[in-house]
């Protein structure tokens, strides 16, 4: 089940990373980063509901870890994204999604200590050669000896190092809950969006003292990258809740796909054969991670 999820998951963030690089350049970063949030929040209400109605409700324990993880969950989910389109900016479009794709193994090493999971020597095989791909893809070995210098680089481990904590703190936050696993993990990525909502939307007010800013610039697009964004949140919260996280990283490495047909087509970028072999380590890689699970 957390492969079908996390593939439909994978998908959705393909086109809505797309869409939301066009709503950067265009509306800026504030928006798109906000944009994801409080126009995926009214789909993903309803996806609670439905699932309250039909799994059953959820109950918050005594002395759960629930508000700490649910919260850190967002803040650095709000960092990653940012981190993200900067890359955007300052490299291009497959150069910030893939370097942002070592958020497997950091999840993978978090989620250790944190979680207590534990992986296979085939799956850390898998998440390892994942990761190189995604390396292999991005940096320009003939600089090699400045990458550590390169903005891109240290705008995507960043990027990588907050999707991976928010990929543990999520699945911390829907196990802290009681209740059917997939209304748990619904109900957090709606805490999880309001937050994010009232933080970057306050900002956003803030900043250019308009009550309506929210909704002024690019109200279609903005529509339609929040719709993608909480039919992917959705999948990637299940799958963090039923599996471990690194896992569903991997699998989602699959995205990578996406990522070269976009950045070839929408936005004009050249693949090179350096990236066509890193994008083959990533197909190995989600192959012995599905098998090792």
């Amino acid at each position: 089940m957390w492969v079908f999820i996390t593939l439909f998951a994978a998908a959705c963030q393909s086109v809505r990373t797309a869409y939301q690089n066009t709503l950067a350049r265009e509306s800026g970063f504030l928006h798109a980063t906000m944009s994801r949030s409080l126009y995926g929040l009214p789909l993903v209400s309803v996806y609670v509901l439905v699932c309250g109605l039909w799994l059953g409700w959820v109950t918050l324990p005594a002395g759960s870890m629930f508000w700490a993880a649910a919260t850190l969950c967002a803040l650095a989910q709000i960092m990653a994204t940012y981190l993200m389109l900067r890359v955007f900016q300052s490299g291009s479009f497959a150069l910030g999604t893939l370097l942002a794709k070592t958020e497997a193994v950091l999840a993978a090493l978090i989620g250790i200590p944190i979680l207590h999971n534990s992986l296979s020597v085939l799956a850390w095989l898998g998440v390892v050669i994942g990761v190189l791909g995604a390396l292999v893809m991005s940096v320009k070995w003939k600089n090699i000896k400045l990458v550590h210098k390169d903005t891109s680089l240290v705008f995507g481990l960043g990027s990588g190092l907050c999707f991976a904590i928010t990929s543990v703190s999520a699945s911390m936050a829907s196990h802290a809950l009681n209740g059917s696993i997939i209304t748990c993990a619904g109900v957090t990525l709606w805490y999880v969006l309001l937050l994010q909502s009232i933080i970057l939307c306050g900002i956003q007010i803030t900043k250019r003292r308009d009550i309506f800013a929210p909704f002024r610039s690019n109200f279609s697009l903005s529509l339609k990258v929040g719709a993608l964004s909480s039919l992917g949140s959705i999948g990637w919260f299940t799958g963090f809740a039923l599996v471990n996280p690194a896992l569903v990283k991997t699998l989602g490495q699959l995205e990578v796909i996406g990522t070269l047909y976009y950045s070839k087509r929408r936005f004009e970028e050249q693949i090179s054969k350096q990236q066509w072999v890193g994008g083959a380590m990533i197909m190995i890689s989600v192959i012995l991670v599905v098998t090792a699970k």
